[in-house]
């Protein structure tokens, strides 16, 4: 079984760093780098779980739901990752994401 803990506390650093952000950064594109991963990470769990369905996108559910949204969307990925490239590709995005969401 593979050890995605290094994913969920990543995620959930970067959750932690959202919200304690000034409503300021949220709004300068902090938020919106949040949605956009928690969207690709939802992404990537729905290809592993359902390959052949039709993909849903997470919808945007407000700049302060962000932090929460990209704490799913990165636990639901951690549950069903068994290949530790893919482990590695998420963990890099998240640091990309919180690198230029500036947080």
């Amino acid at each position: 079984m593979l050890d995605t803990t290094p994913l969920t506390s990543a995620v959930d650093r970067f959750a932690d760093r959202l919200r304690a952000a000034p409503q300021s950064r949220l709004q300068r594109g902090a938020a919106a780098e949040a949605l956009a991963l928690a969207r690709e990470l939802a992404l990537r769990t729905q290809r592993i779980e359902a390959p052949d369905a039709p993909a849903h996108e997470m919808p945007d559910a407000g700049m302060f739901a962000a932090a929460d949204q990209i704490v799913v969307a990165g636990r639901d990925l951690a549950l069903v990752l068994t290949d530790e490239g893919e482990l590695a590709e998420a963990l890099e995005l998240v640091a990309d994401a919180q690198k230029r969401a500036g947080v």
